[in-house]
């Protein structure tokens, strides 16, 4: 029987008459005999699949990677050799599970890859790299033979979580916890000590301060001292330059000249007393 097949612009489509290609091109459409036409539709856009692993790292520790990734099939004709890709032309539903196994068989290249990296490193470094993990896990698909061999090209993997067993996680939490309390505790413990450090300080200065007060009221005074003392040296030598002259004089005329001084000031005096005695001995000397 002769029928009309319309392809889909979606899909690479591969007519095989008798077992040999006879058309072949991205969403081709043409008449074809059912009784000795196969049909092949493979993806021809890029193709989005979620995975979830668990693996073990380097010390030993379980560890669930969820995450995703996006391939396309480059070579169609090689993957139409080896996966039946073959359709119903009627519904476009496969014939067989091959479609369903390339996938699972991406997901193994990536499960051991995956597994390869962690087993390098232990959970704290796993934990930390995701995103660096993904990259590498990326790189070396480029490298895999058996997705070389498939004509499958890995555009990119993505770890949504990677996450410890249930018990690790809460240890992994509380250790956190600790140590964030330990780190708030230090953070209080050093501005407390920095504030002491300031008060002490503080308090140096004041003290460096009143020190330096003193020593400079202490140079004041020894100064003021030491000017009080020249100045009364200078005062008795002045008073003794002055008086010497009386030394030299008779007495009678000291006496006459401190009685005429005491003349010039008789307004002031209220009573003044000469005895014969005192006259008797400055006359007598």
């Amino acid at each position: 029987m002769l029928k009309f097949f319309k392809g889909d612009p979606s899909k690479y489509i591969i007519k095989y008459v008798s077992g040999k290609v006879k058309k072949k091109g991205f969403g081709i459409s043409f008449y074809y005999f059912t009784h000795n036409s196969s049909i092949f539709s493979i993806p021809a856009t890029t193709i989005d699949s979620n995975f979830i692993f668990t693996e073990t790292t380097k010390n030993f520790q379980m560890v669930s990677v969820q995450g995703h990734l996006t391939y396309r099939i480059k070579d169609h004709l090689r993957m139409a050799s080896l996966l039946d890709f073959e359709i119903y032309p009627n519904d476009g539903q496969y014939i067989s599970e091959d479609p369903e196994r390339l996938e699972l068989r991406i997901k193994n290249v990536i499960q051991m890859i995956t597994r390869k990296q962690i087993k390098m490193l232990d959970l704290e470094e796993v934990l930390a790299l995701n995103t660096v993990l993904a990259d590498t896990v990326l790189q070396s698909t480029s490298e895999s033979s058996l997705l070389q061999e498939m004509g499958i090209e890995i555009l990119s993997i993505t770890f949504n979580a990677i996450m410890p067993t249930p018990e690790i996680s809460k240890a992994l939490e509380a250790d956190f916890r600790e140590s964030l309390q330990r780190q708030a505790d230090e953070a209080i413990y050093t501005r407390r000590a920095a504030a002491v450090e300031q008060e002490q300080k503080i308090r140096e200065n004041e003290l460096n301060t009143q020190i330096t007060l003193e020593e400079k009221k202490q140079t004041l005074i020894d100064l003021r001292g030491k000017n009080s003392i020249e100045e009364a040296e200078y005062l008795a030598k002045a008073k003794a330059l002055e008086l010497k002259v009386y030394t030299e004089l008779d007495p009678r005329l000291v006496l006459a000249l401190a009685l005429n001084e005491l003349s010039k000031n008789a307004s002031r005096i209220g009573s003044l007393t000469i005895t014969s005695e005192i006259l008797a001995s400055l006359l007598n000397n």
